[in-house]
């Protein structure tokens, strides 16, 4: 329960900044110690997108939790954006109602029974076209587009992007740094969705580095438990302090759990001696033998596969067949293959257990 409350007022950044009163401030707040700081309108002197970054990064250099509410010197002095979207300069740093952008196939979107928006309080996710798990750039430019500053949706707050994605593809560095750059322009921040991300680097040969701070990524959801690790998640912030009120939301999300370094604790293994990429590399060492097994039996690929996510398509008769015989796999949909009305697109997944004799098992009932 939060016990100590700090108020501050009229802040009006962009009026006569003075260095020295904003480090008196923060020594005053250090010495307060406060659980939750409320920082009331006016925060900025003329709603400017300067003034509410410049103050924005004042307050989250607290490391405190922070309750933000605009005054009116916190809307645009100018026509047409003062009547038109008053609110859009202050909703890109502190409101949580607007768009975020990924791939229309990101695990995010359609899957959970749309946990990801009941956990932003309405934050809608816009699915972005993709082929094979993937938005290119002009795919999201096409899709930012489409919400241009005062319509009625809210303005772009976040991409995320999913390395390695639904579809077992991947998004190169190059790749990465592009859509990234894009969303930088537009005013977003990006997600990076690394539920698979050990199979991506891995299956990539680059740094963690490369593929995400370096190419302007700021937070990570990375990923444990799909390669070997028991319910094991973290979160990694690029920049400290860049979202402070990241452990509230944890913990009003029910993420804060007793006894939980127990679990985290795994990750002191998980990372030690590259046993991360180890686990991953061999899961990705699997789904290549199994997609060659497949196709060298007579079968296609719906594409071929980068991590450890292989799709073949299959005779209906074949795919009951070798469930009968024990295989588990779900039917998968995908506009981008062509598949015959006596044919299904079943996914298979490799992992850090799965053992070269039972991908040969799956080929020998082929």
């Amino acid at each position: 329960m939060i016990t100590r409350i700090l108020h501050v007022s009229d802040l009006h950044f962009g009026s006569g900044d003075n260095p020295n009163l904003e480090e008196a401030l923060v020594r005053l707040i250090e010495r307060v110690d406060p659980e939750l700081v409320i920082a009331s309108g006016d925060l900025t002197h003329r709603g400017q997108r300067d003034q509410h970054e410049r103050v924005a990064a004042f307050l989250r250099r607290l490391g405190r939790s922070v309750l933000a509410v605009p005054g009116n010197h916190d809307i645009p002095y100018t026509f047409p954006a003062r009547f038109t979207s008053p609110w859009r300069e202050f909703e890109r740093e502190w409101e949580t109602t607007e768009p975020i952008f990924s791939s229309a196939d990101a695990h995010m979107r359609n899957d959970e029974y749309g946990a990801s928006e009941f956990f932003t309080h309405g934050m809608k996710i816009i699915g972005v076209p993709c082929r094979f798990g993937k938005m290119t750039l002009g795919d999201l430019e096409a899709a930012v587009a489409r919400y241009p500053e005062g319509n009625r949706t809210g303005s772009p707050v976040v991409l995320s992007l999913t390395n390695a994605t639904e579809a077992g593809t991947l998004y190169a560095v190059d790749e990465v740094a592009a859509l990234v750059k894009f969303a930088k322009q537009n005013g977003m921040k990006v997600h990076m969705d690394g539920a698979r991300f050990a199979n991506a680097v891995a299956g990539l040969g680059v740094t963690p580095a490369e593929l995400t701070w370096k190419a302007g990524v700021d937070l990570m959801s990375f990923g444990g438990t799909k390669n070997g690790c028991l319910a094991a998640e973290a979160i990694v912030v690029f920049e400290p302090g860049r979202f402070p009120d990241l452990d509230v939301l944890k913990s009003r999300a029910g993420h804060t759990f007793s006894k939980a370094r127990f679990v985290a604790a795994q990750y002191e293994a998980y990372l030690g001696n590259g046993n991360w990429l180890k686990t991953a590399s061999h899961a990705n060492a699997m789904a290549r033998r199994l997609a060659d097994g497949i196709v060298a039996a007579g079968a296609r690929l719906g594409w071929t596969p980068q991590a450890n996510e292989v799709f073949p398509v299959l005779p209906k008769a074949t795919a009951a067949r070798l469930r009968a015989a024990g295989a588990v796999f779900h039917p998968w949909p995908a506009d981008e293959v062509q598949i015959g009305p006596d044919e299904e697109m079943g996914r298979l997944v490799t992992s850090w257990a799965t053992s070269a004799e039972s991908v040969e098992r799956f080929l020998e009932l082929l």
